[in-house]
């Protein structure tokens, strides 16, 4: 079975945040597998969100470590929008960056079982470059 881990940066318990993913209030951490599986692993605070930024413009790149940080174990980092750091994300990490065109978080994660196959040959390509 091939299982891809998703956080989803949240606003609330159904919504995915307006603001960029750095700003989520928290992250709901899903297993989604080939087989249609879907399980909820994980609701993990986001602990950069509090995080004073330098220079108190957005793209800081210490807040983009600290997302990463502690998102180490994720595959792909599933938003409704992204900040100024997508760039950073997409080219200086083994994440993979899925924008879900969507807040609610049912119709964001059938968008990621839509997308599976081109995610998980995302991730095995970013993984194999680290």
């Amino acid at each position: 079975m091939r299982c891809l881990k998703v956080a989803f940066g949240m606003e609330d318990e159904k919504m995915l945040t307006e603001a960029h993913y750095g700003d989520s209030n928290f992250f709901l951490i899903y297993k989604i597998c080939d087989d249609g599986s879907i399980e909820l692993l994980e609701k993990r605070e986001n602990k950069a969100k509090t995080m004073r930024e330098e220079d108190e413009r957005h793209g800081d790149p210490g807040k983009f470590r600290a997302i990463i940080n502690q998102l180490e174990e994720v595959d792909v980092l599933a938003a409704f929008r992204m900040g100024p750091n997508f760039l950073r994300i997409k080219d200086k990490t083994n994440k993979v960056v899925f924008f879900t065109r969507t807040r609610d978080l049912e119709s964001a994660i059938r968008r990621v079982v839509e997308h599976f196959e081109e995610l998980l040959e995302e991730v095995r390509e970013k993984k194999s470059k680290t």
